[in-house]
């Protein structure tokens, strides 16, 4: 494919997302709030988050639990959520309680599995979303057949559920919390203890904003990124082509989006594109709690990267901060090594940019993290369906 094609390609892929976003955030705003305000009312009486799926949507199981469990909002709770797609059956049938809540995700066609094991925790007594389906206390259709675009704004979907379940915390307790210095995130918030309903129609019309700031982003990615992406494509593409493989890791929900374009890569979509070998060095918890623990966090990621790591190799870093000095670390060392280097990274790109660490910078230019993950998760998508049609040239 020739390149300005390639790039007015990936531009029109990238703004595709905002006509979903625009027809589906509209009418799931208020739905979504009213289960905020269900999950604030079960997290407070004990309940946990019990996420599961499969292939690559258990990357969405693990990218809601690090997410509840480990808040990015300075000042919030941490909540207890689990990722069980390991073995979701036995394991929902094991632990969960009538004060939980169950958290299904699959492709736009929806799993039957999936629904079947959320009907189960549904008749306990949990409160269940099945995203995608059509049997759950909070069901919703798939927002499109496209399998990216559709794993993209669940993302955002829950996102949103966990930015602002603290919202309802703060009406629910005797003595509300300020939200400290996320507090011009939630402009609605105050010291007085308000009628819910109107807190609820709040936390809708926040949650369509934060999807308009999506799609300004996209907008944004599609305008400064896409030539960038379309090179970016085309080095990764020649490198393939010599036997490489793409070697990617990230922190925290960044860890999960590494997770997710690796599998996206070796068992893409059924018929749809052609398999990529690569690996995600964040997918293997005994290897990263063994090299923090014996070595230091600083190498989780350069102590795989050198056993794993040949030339013809591409490493793929994703990074919200740009900063993280085990991401750091690992792309001096696929520097030294040769590796075509590759950077998702959000505010300015950081540390990553400055010191020109990358041979590719995509960078989301926004300060908030949910923003930069859900943005990054339409780059690296479209950056996927890039180096097959490349492929197929």
């Amino acid at each position: 494919m020739k390149e300005a094609m390639l790039h007015r390609w990936i531009e029109e892929r990238l703004l595709e997302r905002n006509r979903v976003s625009q027809a589906f955030f509209p009418r799931e705003a208020m739905r979504l709030a009213e289960a905020c305000r269900q999950m604030a009312e079960r997290f407070l009486e004990g309940g946990r988050l019990l996420a599961f799926g499969r292939g690559p949507y258990a990357t969405d199981a693990q990218h809601v639990s690090v997410e509840f469990l480990h808040p990015v909002i300075v000042g919030k709770r941490a909540l207890p959520a689990l990722d069980l797609s390991l073995c979701f059956g036995s394991w929902l049938e094991t632990i969960a309680r009538p004060q939980d809540m169950v958290m299904g995700f699959g492709p736009p066609e929806g799993d039957d599995e999936v629904e079947a094991v959320l009907q189960k925790a549904h008749n306990k007594g949990a409160l269940t979303f099945a995203l995608p389906g059509q049997r759950a206390d909070y069901a919703t259709a798939a927002p499109s057949d496209d399998p990216f675009i559709h794993q993209e704004m669940i993302e955002i979907l829950y996102h949103t559920l966990w930015e602002t379940v603290h919202v309802f915390f703060e009406h629910r307790e005797v003595a509300p919390r300020d939200a400290g210095e996320a507090s011009f995130l939630y402009p609605f918030l105050g010291g007085h203890q308000r009628d819910l309903a109107a807190v609820t129609a709040e936390v809708a019309a926040s949650i369509l904003s934060k999807a308009r700031e999506d799609e300004r982003l996209r907008v944004e990615a599609a305008k400064m990124c896409a030539a960038t992406i379309a090179d970016c494509a085309a080095a990764m593409a020649e490198r393939l082509r010599r036997g490489g493989r793409i070697i990617a890791f990230g922190n925290g929900g960044s860890a999960t989006d590494a997770n997710d374009f690796v599998l996206d890569c070796v068992m893409p979509p059924q018929g749809a594109m052609r398999p990529i070998p690569a690996v995600s060095l964040a997918m293997e918890p005994a290897v990263l709690t063994a090299v923090a623990n014996d070595v230091g966090q600083e190498v989780i990621f350069l102590r795989q990267l050198i056993a794993h790591a040949r030339t013809e190799d591409i490493a793929l870093a994703i990074s919200t901060s740009g900063g993280s000095k085990n991401i750091i670390i690992a792309l001096e060392e696929a520097r030294r090594r040769g590796m075509l280097t590759v950077g998702l990274l959000g505010y300015d790109g950081g540390e990553i940019v400055r010191r020109r660490l990358v041979d590719f910078a995509l960078v989301v230019r926004c300060d908030y993290i949910p923003r930069i993950q859900e943005t990054q998760a339409s780059i690296y998508h479209t950056l996927r369906e890039a180096l097959d049609r490349l492929s197929a040239d």
